[in-house]
């Protein structure tokens, strides 16, 4: 059967009913997970606890991307975990890797979503059972080897040369089975509402509409819903464009089911993700931007494939632009253009369009999140067990440590994709409970933050005056949120009469005291110019008593190193705290605005450092030996008053 989307509401009576009567030998045998609703039912929380509910809004951190054993990628890989064990990880358990040591987080995430890939959804576990359907399919041998690096190779050629030669041929592919499909979401709802414990630990139900161009342009999305009311299938990526997404997000949310679409390492999209005109080359128009900001409020710029706030060629004057950059397109070795694939650039053309044409299709909010396809993030650079299961567990074939013999070019190292990876990311929320809806809601009014993995806490609010909500600690936060708007919040030129007409800023930040003392607080700005875009990062709060230099808008060097050997830092620099309100030098009111805070961490060893350590050999030296673990606002905007 093709898996086609289907219409209408998702409910555990349909869900029940359709178990009953419409999977029969196509169901597929699990390790743990139960495929019936009334079961599910019965394991949630016997009794809901009190939530504490937080008028000023609580930080909450989770993983909105992670692939279980029914992404058929993570399968190749060796991954066998569910997606309940991927919820119990990221309460705090630990679970297996696919190579058979414990994963565990040093604490535990307030949400998750396992969002595992519509395109063949469910079917490499049906293809790997003796007894299944497809059992004498050609690729079925290669998918039940899949449990070392060679078996996983053969069978991502196997799989992938099945899949592009079905597209070519436009042959029915026999692969895209719906009861299977039908099946795997089943279960993956059914885990998301056994572990949703409202209060206490959010799942939210979702997928990852997994749309590339021909030659690997990454058009990714995470799709999320906002409550139990889901669709009875995922819209998938097969033969479908992104704006087709967002049309079929409008039709759900007409018939009473709420979601959004997160595009995701738009780094590795050769500048397709946010591109300047339409699918089909037509312009952009109002319609457009609205659409998109309607579908797509918020956007991933951080996660193991590396980072996608900036990038060195785009901002030169940014002295920590060059921050886990990807620089290859997903899931190949082929060069990504970055104009067009980074999330700093798109708000600052998303300006020019606002202020040439009036709107604005790239007014995105940010979070983190991992990719991993391990069932488990992998957030810490001590403690790092990359992406993709059995592919890229060793040092040596993530290209840290040097290979036992060289490669067939005379290489020392090897050099895939994962040398570029990294140990990222987290998502940030505000929201006033650790709950579905009060999460959910935070992604829509974009009061979202992005860490590079550490749970440092981001706040950022925008308004005039906003010094004197300094004054009473008591109540500072309410009165920031009076005086001012948070981040992801659009900022109105001040009023005529008003005393103070340039605005200000409120940013504070806290550490992880698992993770690096924070060095300094800046603010990214962008503006428009007689038509052109300009960005520059400003310094404005430093660690160690230091001071602003206000000539460069820079703190001075606080001091903080590593002893490379040992990975040891420096004692007794930066701060667990960094807070100030910060009035732009350079205001104009006829310009078109954003601002965003950043964080930085004093610097740490990177974790293909930490690799050669352990292994007794020099670190690779064309890899960055440190990093600065960091963490993103969304923006704040401005748009004059003309």
């Amino acid at each position: 059967m093709i898996l086609r989307p289907l219409s209408g509401r998702f409910t555990r009576t349909v869900l029940a009913a359709t178990l009953l009567t419409g999977l029969g030998a196509c169901a597929e045998r699990t390790e743990t997970t139960s495929t019936n609703t009334d079961s599910a039912v019965a394991n949630l929380p016997a009794s809901t606890p009190s939530i504490t509910y937080n008028p000023e809004r609580d930080a909450f951190f989770g993983d909105l991307h992670v692939h279980t054993r029914f992404s058929f990628d993570a399968f190749l890989m060796g991954t066998r975990r569910t997606p309940d064990d991927a919820y119990r990880f990221a309460k705090g358990d630990p679970i297996e890797h696919a190579s058979g040591f414990k994963m565990q987080l040093k604490k535990p995430l307030d949400f998750q979503a396992v969002s595992d890939h519509d395109i063949y959804l469910g079917m490499m576990p049906n293809l790997a059972e003796s007894d299944s359907e497809f059992a004498d399919h050609p690729i079925a041998e290669f998918v039940r080897n899949a449990t070392d690096v060679t078996g996983s190779t053969a069978a991502f050629q196997a799989v992938l040369g099945h899949l592009f030669r079905m597209r070519s041929s436009g042959a029915e592919d026999e692969l895209r089975n719906t009861p299977i499909a039908l099946n795997a979401w089943q279960q993956i709802i059914a885990s998301a509402e056994r572990h949703n414990d409202p209060g206490n630990f959010t799942a939210f139900i979702a997928y990852e509409y997994t749309k590339s161009g021909n030659e690997f342009q990454n058009l990714h999305r995470n799709v999320v819903f906002r409550g139990s009311e889901v669709p009875n299938l995922p819209f998938a990526a097969y033969d479908t464009q992104p704006e087709e997404l967002w049309d079929w997000l409008d039709a759900q949310r007409d018939d009473g089911i709420e979601g959004l679409a997160i595009p995701h390492n738009s780094n590795g999209s050769d500048g397709w993700m946010f591109a300047q005109t339409k699918w089909d080359g037509s312009e952009f128009d109002a319609d457009y931007a609205e659409q998109r900001m309607r579908n797509e409020p918020i956007v991933e710029n951080t996660q193991v494939k590396g980072t996608s706030d900036t990038h060195p060629l785009l901002s030169p004057n940014d002295e920590w632009a060059d921050f886990e950059i990807m620089p290859l397109r997903v899931a190949s070795n082929l060069k990504s253009s970055p104009q067009g694939s980074y999330v700093r650039e798109a708000f600052l053309n998303g300006l020019v369009m606002q202020d040439q044409k009036g709107f604005n299709p790239y007014q995105f909010g940010v979070i983190g999140s991992s990719d991993t396809h391990n069932a488990a993030g992998s957030f810490d650079e001590d403690n790092y067990w990359s992406k993709t299961g059995v592919l890229d567990i060793e040092p040596q074939l993530r290209g840290s440590v040097p290979l036992d013999q060289p490669g067939p070019n005379g290489e020392k190292y090897a050099n895939g994709a994962s040398q570029y990876w990294g140990g990222s990311g987290l998502a940030g929320v505000w929201a006033e409970s650790n709950t579905r809806s009060a999460i959910y809601d935070a992604f829509r009014r974009k009061e979202t933050f992005s860490t590079s993995g550490p749970h440092i806490k981001l706040r950022f609010f925008g308004g005039y005056a906003l010094g004197k909500a300094t004054v009473d600690e008591t109540t500072q936060i309410k009165t920031l949120y009076t005086m001012g708007v948070p981040m992801g919040g659009d900022l109105a030129p001040a009023a005529a009469d008003a005393p103070h007409k340039i605005p200000s800023f409120y940013a504070w930040a806290m550490r992880d005291n698992d993770s690096g003392a924070l060095q300094r607080l800046q603010v990214v700005k962008g503006w428009v110019v007689d038509g052109e875009a300009q960005e520059k990062v400003f310094d404005i709060a430093c660690s160690d008593g230091l001071k602003v230099d206000p000539a460069t808008h820079r703190c001075p060097d606080n001091g903080a190193s590593v002893n490379i050997s040992d990975c040891s830092v420096s004692a007794n620099s930066g701060a667990s705290e960094l807070k100030t309100v910060w009035e732009d030098p350079e205001f104009n009111a006829d310009q078109n605005a954003f601002y965003y805070a950043r964080v930085l961490e004093n610097p740490i060893c990177r974790w293909s450092t930490w690799d050669a350590i352990r292994a007794g050999v020099v670190p690779r030296p064309d890899m960055h030996a440190t990093i600065q673990e960091r963490a993103w606002s969304s923006p704040i905007w401005f748009t004059p008053g003309r």
